[in-house]
C-alpha cells in the first residue's frame, strides 16, 4: 500500500479555520485546537444573539415609547396606547411609533390626538 501524504489538505483545512480566527486574541488565534474551540463557541454566540438582538430591541422601541407617552402625558402608560391603537385599527409597529416619539413630536402628537378624538366619538355614539 502507497503512502498517503496528506500535507496540502490538512494545511488547506487548518488555513481555512485561521483565516476566521484570525482576529481573535493570543492562542486563540495561533494554536489549532484552541482556534477550533474558539471558533465554536463564536458561531454558537452568534446563533444566540441573532434572536437576542430582536428581542432587545422590541425591549429598546417599547422603553422610549413609553418615556414619551409619560413625559407628555399623551396617556398614562404605553399599553393603554397600544391597546387604543389596536382598537382604533391604526396598526404601526413599534419600531415605527419609537422613531415617530422621537424625531418628530408633531407626528406623535397627531397620532395620539387620532386615538383619542376617535375614543371620544365611541363615546358620543354610546350615549
Amino acid at each position: 500500500m502507497t503512502r498517503v501524504k496528506r500535507g496540502y489538505t490538512a494545511r488547506r483545512r487548518r488555513k481555512k479555520i485561521r483565516l476566521f480566527a484570525s482576529t481573535f486574541i493570543g492562542a486563540h488565534s495561533r494554536l489549532t485546537r484552541t482556534i477550533t474551540q474558539q471558533r465554536m463557541r463564536a458561531l454558537v454566540s452568534s446563533h444566540r444573539d441573532r434572536s437576542r438582538k430582536k428581542r432587545d430591541f422590541r425591549r429598546l422601541w417599547i422603553t422610549r415609547i413609553n418615556a414619551v407617552t409619560r413625559k407628555y402625558r399623551v396617556f398614562y402608560s404605553y399599553s393603554k396606547l397600544i391597546k387604543n391603537l389596536y382598537k382604533r385599527q391604526l396598526l404601526l409597529n413599534r419600531k415605527i411609533l419609537a422613531q415617530i416619539a422621537l424625531s418628530n413630536k408633531n407626528c406623535f402628537d397627531m397620532i395620539s390626538n387620532k386615538v383619542i378624538n376617535q375614543k371620544e366619538n365611541t363615546n358620543q355614539i354610546k350615549e
